[in-house]
């Protein structure tokens, strides 16, 4: 079972994640992942009993390994501890085993540290861990993450963030989209309520898995506080860094299939035919080798060097400067759990143009410029209006920095604490 598990993981990319496990831009992302063989490592020494009511959240997945899951994770358990009533605990279950980038809030009276070097890939967790976090008497427990310990004895909340296997299937094995459905199944079969971070998923958890609506609850991302807008300095300096011109679109994500970058492409190659003075497209992010024909149609259209740029993956303190220094950013998504690029792009007063499917809609407001992700006519029709409309991206720059503050960490940490709450009564 923890080789089914692995096989499972290997399909997850945050993200944007980001949506569930999408690769950041980081390098730092990208670090072998732990062997199974890590996950029979020994635990801490049991805990001491809990005196007060303490939350269990699982960090194990806040590591280099899971760069859009442990992003959400630190930020949800960073912003839930001020939210604490005086009579409160959050215990955090963490693998200090493994490299992370992704702050955790540190030990005090008010949070602990349990340490877990147990994979989430593995068939041990299913007793280890209940083994392990019995001495707290918890009140309830939340996984971040669908494989995990799936009879713990405690009221369970679980996040889903998108189901990409199954709505796109053409895209992941057979036997990868079988292991997914059946994990999955079991993950909300052990859950007393679920959170999901847009009302897009939610839907789609409703329809896909026959989930009760009274049990699902959506608890939105938001940008990290470094995404504001970047003095013209730290611009310049950036464009002499990655050799930009002083103008440039952005796209920034990976470069798997349902990110439609072909069309996206296809579409700026027209665009670019018709500025008086070009541009060119920056695309940037980790680069997946089995998926080359985005970069195959760059070059099959004469546009590689001159009208699109491979960026490659971009260091997460560049990414605010590198969306600020962008005229527009571009998100031409099939399918988002959430959409997390069009948010951190708002913040940074950079005008949007996304597709108007899935979550994305919910996620951009009135603030971008909306289209069909499956009409290139379309696409090329939003692309031609925000380039040549200087106006109108200032219009929504603005409107995307009052949209972007419309969704915080604070917000979604108190609807979880309330959740934690609720069920630990």
């Amino acid at each position: 079972m923890g080789n089914l598990a692995s096989a499972v993981g290997e399909r997850v990319s945050a993200t944007s994640c980001w949506p569930v496990g999408t690769p950041c831009t980081s390098p730092a992302a990208h670090s072998p992942r732990p062997s199974i063989g890590s996950a029979f490592v020994a635990c801490a020494a049991p805990p001491a009993p809990n005196p007060m009511p303490t939350y269990l959240l699982d960090a194990r997945t806040a590591t280099n390994h899971f760069p859009g899951i442990g992003r959400y994770t630190s930020n949800l358990a960073r912003a839930l501890v001020p939210l604490l009533a005086a009579d409160e605990q959050l215990t955090l279950l963490h693998d200090p085993s493994q490299p992370s980038r992704w702050p955790l809030p540190p030990a005090n009276g008010r949070v602990r540290h349990l340490p877990a070097p147990i994979s989430p890939f593995s068939l041990a967790q299913q007793w280890q861990i209940p083994r392990l976090i019995r001495p707290l008497n918890a009140a309830t427990y939340h996984s971040p993450y669908y494989l995990m310990p799936y009879r713990v004895g405690l009221p369970t909340l679980l996040t889903v963030y998108d189901f990409i296997p199954e709505r796109y299937p053409q895209y992941t094995a057979p036997r990868a989209r079988l292991l997914y459905r059946f994990f999955h199944r079991l993950a909300l079969r052990s859950a007393a309520h679920v959170v999901t971070i847009s009302e897009a998923t939610g839907h789609d958890l409703l329809k896909g898995y026959h989930y009760p609506a009274a049990q699902v609850t959506t608890t939105p991302l938001a940008a990290d506080p470094q995404f504001v807008p970047q003095s013209s300095a730290a611009q310049t300096h950036l464009r002499h860094r990655y050799n930009l011109p002083r103008h440039f679109a952005l796209y920034l994500g990976i470069n798997k299939p349902h990110k439609n970058l072909v069309r996206l492409i296809e579409a700026w190659a027209e665009v670019y035919r018709h500025m008086p003075q070009p541009w060119p497209l920056v695309i940037a992010g980790a680069w997946d080798e089995r998926y080359m024909e985005p970069r195959l149609t760059a070059a099959r259209l004469g546009l590689l060097g001159d009208g699109i740029l491979f960026l490659g993956p971009v260091a997460e303190p560049d990414l605010p400067i590198l969306y600020s220094a962008a005229e527009l950013f571009i998100f031409p998504s099939l399918y988002e759990g959430f959409g997390l690029p069009v948010i951190e792009a708002m913040a940074c007063g950079t005008a949007v143009v996304c597709a108007a499917g899935s979550s994305l809609p919910e996620v951009a407001g009135e603030a971008a410029l909306l289209f069909d992700p499956h009409d290139t006519v379309a696409l090329t029709a939003a692309l031609h209006r925000a380039v040549n409309d200087d106006p109108l991206r200032a219009e929504l720059a603005q409107r995307g920095r009052a949209q972007a503050q419309k969704f915080s960490w604070h917000n979604t940490a108190a609807a979880t604490l309330a959740l934690y709450r609720q069920l630990s009564t």
